[in-house]
């Protein structure tokens, strides 16, 4: 027999302490489920109604409400991405979010968030948990997130905080066959004693075959319904019989680190005590810390340490690089506990009033349909014959009116106020999910714009979007618990990819040892995501629907008033390839650029080319009016000569006629003289 191990003993009795005070959320969560499965009547109250005559049929609006608040939750694809702190962070931000959405792809994390979802909403709480997949890609390992049924999950009933950050522990419970056990840890397949045959499995405590993490209902059995606690017997097989519980513990420990600081240099590193010896192994770091020239100081550090246990075997102790449980809880109606309520609790008394008056509806038309004979003592001699004469409605039946006439009373007519409380008690169940008859498609709930029913849908999303801020936080602290583990897992040089709707594809490479080719020494590493960080921050983004039209409306204005560009406003779009359209409308618009310049070209070349026309005219001109202009000097010149001559001419013959009548004047002087004297 394998001795038992003393931190095994701790892990089991602290296990079944937690268990035990959880017993009572652990009944009232398993109604929760029952009723969302449609078995509302317990076996008591399911033969009672059977005495009456009455079907114990549930009216069941839990279901379709739980249902469409799920699909609110998470009408969009959830995701948790990284964003710098500062714009010098960008690319290492984009490193980050690729990676973030590289493990949520590879974990499903759409399904498991919708699974997270439905827990949050029917028992009050959901987890998440991270953990690293040792097996994955081919023995490295990957970084993986899952969800985990909240029956499986035990928690320290003194906690306080909403996220269990002061609880002493969280156990994670899974019963296991022997098949499943072997197949998970090989190494217990092992021959203990070869005379014998044993393995070491078979000196492994087991527990009875019937246990189970879920627990049995005290609803009526209902076939329909196939829960973990009615299927945990069905296979009777020898393997199957054997069955073994494996716990996995977490608790916080304090850790020892090494702030290191090169005064040389100035670089500060946190190292653990693994770390430490390899930097301290380096000669010229060995002689800077001999002469103070580093200086090295102690701190403590809390970190998460998981024990798995099976029986009395310990299977493995570590150390997580993280300082938040891997186990992220997502309660609902938080209560100061680690026992939340669920929107069914909240709603199960609602429910029960809707079956109880579907019930006195339905007795009443059974009694109105099937009216009550009452016949006086006597009156008949076989009561059974005549109770079967009465369900034929051709039958003759004879009485003795001596004795009085048969009569029947009719039922009085129910109130038209009963008649509307199952109305009424289906909106008090949509007010507290905090879902309407319009968001599920009613148009008879909904206005008749368009535009009244876009905002009363917005309006009425404000109480989900409220409980989405609060899954929404555990999400951002699955983010920070997988950036923790990712930065101590892959430490090696790895690529991811991210295969986008449109195909498009993200890739980036972390850990990339660059190399000097010539000498072959390491010159840095990029991307190395192992170093310590704290300018990245871990966000969520939100499920909750909207309404397509009218965002696109908004973005289509603002990208027409030049808010925006055209790549924001085709995200609002559902074209699928958004890359292609963008490429190509690059394109185009580069060819319309080239064109407009080509034109603008062509407009300067043909504007030179008429000022050139323009000016070889003018010049042509010019020569023209020049020659003219010396032919009307030539002829200015000849009609001036000819004008100097024809004023000489003209002067000449005034000068000689002003000497002929000046010599007349003589002769006629002298005459005149000659007279005088002759007389």
């Amino acid at each position: 027999m394998i001795p038992e191990d003393n931190r095994t003993k701790v892990i089991k009795e602290r296990w079944r302490r937690w268990y035990d005070a959880r017993s009572d959320w652990d009944a009232q969560a398993r109604e929760d489920i029952d009723f969302y499965l449609g078995n509302h009547f317990t076996a008591n109250e399911a033969s009672v109604l059977a005495e009456r005559n009455q079907s114990h049929t549930p009216i069941d609006r839990l279901y379709s409400a739980i249902e469409q608040f799920k699909a609110i939750m998470t009408s969009k694809p959830p995701k948790f991405s990284a964003v710098p702190r500062e714009d010098s962070d960008n690319k290492l931000a984009n490193v980050w979010k690729t990676i973030l959405e590289y493990i949520w792809d590879l974990s499903d994390g759409d399904e498991v968030f919708k699974q997270v979802v439905h827990d949050y909403a029917v028992t009050g709480l959901g987890y998440f948990y991270a953990y690293i997949d040792r097996e994955a890609d081919y023995g490295r390992g990957e970084v993986k997130f899952t969800y985990v049924d909240p029956f499986r999950i035990v928690v320290d009933p003194n906690s306080r905080n909403k996220w269990f950050d002061d609880s002493a522990g969280m156990m994670l419970s899974t019963i296991l066959t022997k098949a499943q056990l072997l197949n998970m840890y090989p190494q217990l397949a092992e021959i203990s004693d070869e005379k014998a045959g044993k393995m070491l499995i078979d000196e492994v405590e087991s527990v009875d075959y019937t246990d189970g993490d879920y627990p049995d209902s005290t609803q009526e059995y209902n076939s329909r319904s196939f829960t973990p606690d009615i299927t945990k017997d069905y296979d009777y097989g020898t393997s199957a019989s054997e069955k073994y519980r494996l716990i996995e513990s977490f608790e916080k420990v304090k850790v020892p680190y090494y702030r290191v600081v090169d005064m040389r240099t100035g670089q500060e590193a946190v190292l653990d005590d693994a770390a430490l010896e390899k930097y301290l192994q380096d000669p010229d770091i060995a002689k800077a810390f001999e002469a103070k020239l580093v200086d090295l100081v102690q701190v403590q550090q809390t970190r998460i340490r998981v024990s798995c246990c099976v029986g009395q075997v310990m299977l493995y102790e570590s150390v997580l690089d993280t300082d938040i449980y891997p186990i992220v809880p997502v309660p609902n109606i938080w209560t100061n506990t680690p026992y939340p309520m669920g929107d069914v609790r909240k709603n199960k008394d609602f429910q029960r009033f809707l079956n109880k008056t579907m019930s006195l509806i339905t007795s009443h038309a059974q009694a109105a349909s099937g009216l009550k004979l009452l016949v006086p003592q006597g009156s008949i001699q076989d009561i059974e014959e005549l109770e079967r004469d009465w369900a034929n409605p051709n039958a003759t039946i004879e009485y003795d009116a001596s004795f009085g006439e048969p009569h029947f009373p009719s039922p009085q007519p129910l109130a038209g106020s009963i008649l509307q409380l199952p109305q009424m008690i289906e909106h008090y169940i949509d007010l507290n999910m905090g879902i309407f008859e319009m968001q599920q498609g009613n148009a008879e709930a909904a206005p008749r714009t368009s535009s009244a029913t876009m905002m009363l849908e917005d309006f009425g999303q404000r109480r989900s979007k409220s409980k989405l801020r609060d899954i929404e936080a555990s999400l951002k602290r699955l983010g920070k618990v997988i950036y923790a583990l990712s930065r101590s897992h892959y430490t090696y040089q790895k690529t991811f990819r991210i295969v986008q709707p449109n195909n498009d594809i993200d890739e980036y490479t972390v850990n990339k040892r660059l190399v000097d080719d010539k000498s072959k020494e390491l010159q840095s590493i990029e991307n190395d995501i192992t170093l310590n960080s704290f300018d990245i921050r871990v966000i969520g983004n939100s499920t909750m629907p909207s309404n397509k039209w009218a965002e696109w409306n908004i973005y289509m204005e603002a990208y027409q008033a030049g808010l925006i560009d055209k790549v924001e406003a085709l995200k609002k779009t559902d074209i699928f390839d958004k890359q292609g359209v963008l490429q190509r409308t690059d394109a185009i618009a580069k060819l319309q650029q080239q064109l407009k310049q080509a034109g603008e070209q062509i407009k300067k070349l043909k504007g030179d080319l008429q000022t050139a026309e323009r000016e070889s005219v003018h010049d042509k001109k010019r020569v023209e009016i020049a020659k003219f202009q010396g032919k009307l000097k030539e002829s200015e010149l000849e009609s001036k000569k000819g004008s100097e001559l024809a004023v000489g001419k003209l002067t000449n013959a005034v000068k000689l006629e002003n000497e002929k009548l000046r010599l007349r004047g003589q002769a006629q002087e002298k005459l005149q003289k000659s007279q005088k004297k002759g007389e």
